[in-house]
């Protein structure tokens, strides 16, 4: 058999060189077939090199609440201004966002001319008549059908015009419940008004108004009916349970 470990003439000599792209044998080539394939890293295919790791989703939280509507329900039950940091917590929202929702709210207002704003005073923001409409809310809370005085604010009433000047605490003593609200709304119908404080407590005192005594057709308190044929036989009592 022909030796066919010389040179080929046809090929360039470094292709018949050992190690050569030629195998020198066909032995060389049966194993070369047989032999596993390697694959060099850097020939990686693309798709291999540049897929991104697979990663568990987290788990869907429900969503809370709008937060425009949300402020719009905490505000409309609230009677005195309530401060931003506290609305962020109730709700559980970064204070910043509260604070940019409850502006954005007073300038739709604004815009729209609705009949209340939406204002920021004493630290606090809190639901305010426009002023525009001031004399008919006047009129409404003063004169109209359904500004009747309740039973629990004619007795706040009589309360104070028997006993004032007069803290909310000494009238809620009195009647056995509290009655901070009924005298705010005393208060904002011009029947009651603020005469100072306490020395001893620093309290706030109350009295009855001119507005009041106009109402009810009096020059001066004096001239309100006497109490005494109205009380129980033991009022006695009754004063040493209310201190």
């Amino acid at each position: 058999m022909a030796d066919d470990s010389r040179p080929r003439k046809d090929l360039p000599a470094w292709m018949t060189l050992p190690g050569s792209l030629i195998p020198s044998s066909p032995e060389d080539l049966q194993d070369a077939a047989e032999a596993p394939e390697r694959v060099d890293p850097q020939e990686e295919p693309e798709d291999a090199r540049f897929e991104e790791p697979v990663t568990e989703k987290p788990p869907h939280e429900a969503p809370g609440p709008e937060l425009k509507p949300a402020l719009e329900a905490i505000l409309m039950v609230v009677d005195e201004p309530v401060r931003e940091v506290t609305l962020a917590q109730v709700l559980e929202r970064p204070t910043h966002e509260v604070a940019a929702a409850l502006r954005e709210l007073s300038a739709e207002y604004e815009a729209s001319a609705r009949g209340f704003d939406l204002r920021q005073v004493a630290g606090g923001w809190r639901y305010y008549s426009r002023p525009a409409y001031a004399p008919l809310v006047e009129r409404f809370v003063r004169d109209g059908q359904q500004a009747r005085l309740t039973q629990a604010a004619l007795e706040t009433l009589a309360v104070v015009a028997y006993r004032q000047p007069v803290s909310r605490a000494r009238v809620a003593a009195v009647r056995g419940v509290s009655s901070d609200g009924v005298m705010r709304t005393l208060v904002a119908r011009g029947l009651v008004e603020e005469a100072g404080t306490d020395p001893e407590s620093q309290a706030v005192l109350y009295r009855t108004s001119s507005y009041f005594l106009e109402r009810l057709g009096l020059n001066d308190v004096s001239e309100l009916p006497e109490l005494a044929p109205f009380l129980p036989d033991d009022v006695e009592n009754i004063e040493e349970t209310t201190k």
